[in-house]
């Protein structure tokens, strides 16, 4: 496979290694990203893998709160402009698909698209776009949702500018405290509440890729398996709800503030407008010199 230039431009944004590094890399991966990116940290040559971090699409997140807290929802509805995003009846259409899934409960997306919108009557939410697209001019996709329904206590939100979205299902504590862990997962963006619930294969690559960096350092294999312990450990703390420094109190954990007021967190749900999803990059200079050759 052709090593491009494009290639190794996204290999070093995901990294930040140089050029040439990234360039081997792919050459010995045979252009396969994914595996560049893992040889590259195994290698201790990859400083971080910003893939998942990347914001490459426009759109606003919907909340939808049911009686008592005890139901609610959260959707994802994309755009191709952050003006589109802005625009009231964008915004108002949003809403009304949240309110579908709290009060429907769909199975899935196309199941929602089928549904009618609340007072509209044979206008399903599929029509309902197709009839926005036409008057914005802007493709507009229903892009994925979630309904929490509270597992022995209540749901607290936040929303952060329309554009991340955090429900957390919470028992015991004061409703403030359970917006500020919302907050912080907005903030913070945990995998998981607790070390228990990390996907073991999630746990066993970070683990692969730590005793890779360790052998590397020519320590005793007693040494190198404390040292691999010691990571672990600290990548556990960064990924777990419980785990994380509170952003509002960095001198103690999420877990110790709950534990404080006698509090836990059964489950979280957090959306960020756009996660895995690429921006089409526009070349300007390329484009009029496109037109400039079709004339």
């Amino acid at each position: 496979m052709q090593i491009t230039a494009a290639l190794v431009k996204e290999l070093r944004e995901r990294t930040g290694a140089g050029m040439m590094e990234c360039k081997k890399a792919l050459t010995e991966t045979a252009g396969d990203m994914d595996a560049a990116v893992e040889l590259m940290r195994k290698s201790g040559q990859a400083k971080a893998d910003k893939k998942s971090a990347r914001i490459a699409a426009e759109g606003v997140i919907a909340l939808a709160m049911g009686a008592g807290a005890q139901t609610a929802a959260i959707v994802e509805i994309n755009c191709e402009t952050d003006f589109v995003a802005k625009d009231d009846s964008f915004r108002a259409f949003a809403t009304a698909v949240a309110e579908i899934v709290l009060e429907q409960s769909p199975a899935d997306v196309q199941a929602l698209n089928a549904m009618n919108l609340a007072g509209a009557d044979d206008h399903t939410v599929e029509q309902s776009r197709r009839d926005l697209v036409s008057k914005i001019g802007e493709n507009i996709q229903v892009r994925r949702f979630e309904r929490m329904v509270s597992h022995g206590g209540r749901i607290g939100s936040y929303l952060h500018a329309t554009r991340i979205g955090v429900l957390v299902d919470a028992e015991g504590g004061e409703d403030t405290l359970v917006r500020d862990v919302a907050m912080h997962i907005a903030a913070s963006r945990p995998m998981c509440v607790a070390e228990a619930d990390v996907p073991p294969g999630v746990l066993e690559k970070e683990k692969e890729i730590l005793c890779a960096q360790a052998a590397s350092s020519g320590k005793p294999a007693n040494i190198i398996e404390k040292m691999v312990e010691g990571r672990i450990r600290k990548y556990l703390g960064e990924i777990t709800l419980l785990g994380q420094p509170f952003v509002k109190d960095p001198e103690r954990t999420v877990g110790a503030l709950l534990g404080s007021a006698d509090a836990k967190v059964n489950g979280f749900v957090r959306f960020e407008v756009g996660e895995g999803l690429e921006k089409k990059q526009e070349n300007f200079a390329d484009e009029v010199m496109a037109q400039v050759k079709g004339a």
